[in-house]
């Protein structure tokens, strides 16, 4: 991937402050971060602030997942879900971001999965260098032949693919997901989002209920996936992986521990600010220090896993 040579205007003093900023963070710093998921446009954001966003938080390396083509499908509620339902940024967008600044950014490659080109247009940005095929959030069957030619592309290209969990929203099928993972054991998958997290303890009954804030009894099927199947990790990202942290400490203090190996930091937070109360992402960040139970651990989750399922 040719890097360009001449950026104009602030957005080119940015990158310059921002990319030494992180450079240094990777090269000389034992608690940088690297980040595996966010989003171009999210709410709004400018590069520039996104770029600011980043190095606020004190992550190194970003990987930028795109959305789909915007489409009026069942897939995609309609039109409802476009941009993943937060207006971010498509595959173009990802691609020429990290193009722009690739010293601070990787991308992942999407399509709506049951369009009829969807395979097309995800290898293309893989043949880019697009280190994922995230993020998948549509309204479609876990188990269905169009999710399935994906999960074959994720291995042969050896990509992740990143799936957002919403009970009756996206991704449907949580409880026989199991069968994709045994079906496709050289596709590495990443869980994420509200139905993910929830599952965690198996005393979470009411698929309805996408924020539980009860106390955690270890053995839900989040648990289960990661502990019985090689092929599957997990995304601290947004809301529903700070709320998998906080709600019982103690729980998440072992669950870190004992799923130390499948763990992912990401942000997939629109906020501007990149620290304090408002922001998610830099919540998560001091969740995690604060639960991990030892400096290992937190390695693993904010870069050393990231550098493995990713090959970064």
């Amino acid at each position: 991937m040719q890097r360009r040579t001449f950026i104009t205007g602030a957005l080119a003093a940015t990158a310059t402050i921002a990319a030494g900023g992180c450079a240094a963070l990777s090269a000389g710093r034992d608690d940088s971060i690297i980040d595996i998921h966010q989003h171009t446009k999210y709410g709004g954001r400018s590069e520039e602030e996104l770029i600011a966003h980043q190095r606020n938080m004190g992550v190194a390396r970003t990987i930028l997942l795109p959305s789909g083509r915007a489409m009026r499908t069942a897939s995609t509620h309609h039109g409802e879900a476009n941009g993943l339902q937060a207006a971010a940024g498509g595959n173009e967008s990802c691609f020429e971001m990290a193009r722009k600044f690739p010293r601070l950014f990787y991308f992942a490659a999407n399509e709506v999965p049951d369009a009829t080109d969807a395979e097309r247009q995800i290898e293309k940005y893989l043949k880019l260098g697009g280190v994922a095929i995230a993020e998948q959030k549509f309204a479609v069957e876990c188990d269905s032949p169009a999710m399935q030619r994906l999960y074959r592309m994720a291995a042969d290209y050896n990509v992740p693919i990143l799936m957002h969990w919403e009970h009756g929203r996206f991704n449907y099928g949580f409880e026989r997901f199991h069968s994709m993972l045994a079906k496709h054991p050289r596709t590495i998958f990443i869980g994420h989002a509200q139905t993910w997290w929830a599952n965690i303890g198996k005393e979470h009954e009411n698929q309805a209920v996408l924020y539980p804030k009860a106390n955690v009894e270890p053995g839900g099927l989040t648990d289960r996936y990661l502990s019985d199947y090689p092929n599957m990790f997990g995304d601290l990202s947004a809301g529903s992986g700070l709320n998998s942290l906080t709600r019982d400490e103690e729980h998440a203090r072992e669950f870190l521990r004992r799923h130390q190996d499948k763990l992912l930091y990401g942000s997939d937070c629109n906020d501007k600010a990149g620290s304090g109360s408002a922001c998610l992402g830099w919540r998560i960040i001091q969740a995690v220090r604060k639960l991990a139970p030892d400096e290992g651990i937190r390695r693993k989750i904010f870069r050393a896993n990231a550098r493995k399922v990713f090959r970064l």
